[in-house]
């Protein structure tokens, strides 16, 4: 079964989307969102990654709330920033952050914090996943930073993926 439908949820999203991009149930758009549904998932299934596998699923509700916490101190600390721009510019900087998460789905996990997070930006990965280069808008300091980012970030999807 996994062979015709190796992903039965978006085999019956294109099928649904199809139908209701071209707004008609004619027996052509049934059969052609029929073959897009079935043939997609099919020829796109090598280009999918390995599945994950999660390690302790607990964590990962901790680790979404901290994210939420971070992101809205993170726009306070941006607006500030931003407001008081005339008398103290934001000191942005590039920070090389050790890296010892290695897991691809960890990495992704990563990247989507880093982009969701206002005043980081993920700028580059070393070849073998050892350093993360970031760009902060606004550090105070480099070490407390880095700490903070592997603590609060790095440890848990590390225990969730690996």
């Amino acid at each position: 079964m996994s062979r015709v439908f190796p992903a039965p949820l978006l085999s019956v999203a294109l099928f649904v989307l199809w139908l209701l991009l071209n707004l008609s149930l004619s027996p052509g758009n049934l059969l052609l969102g029929a073959l897009l549904g079935i043939l997609a998932p099919i020829l796109m299934a090598p280009l999918r990654p390995q599945h994950a596998h999660v390690r302790r699923p607990w964590v990962i509700a901790k680790l979404i709330g901290r994210v939420g916490l971070d992101v809205i101190i993170s726009n306070l600390l941006v607006a500030r920033s931003v407001l008081r721009a005339g008398s103290r510019p934001p000191r942005s900087a590039f920070v090389h952050i050790p890296l010892a998460l290695r897991d691809a789905h960890g990495l992704a996990a990563l990247s989507m914090i880093t982009t969701v997070v206002p005043g980081t930006v993920w700028s580059e990965l070393a070849l073998d996943r050892s350093v993360l280069l970031l760009h902060v808008f606004d550090l105070d300091d480099e070490a407390d930073f880095i700490e903070h980012f592997k603590h609060t970030y790095e440890r848990p999807l590390m225990e969730i993926f690996e």
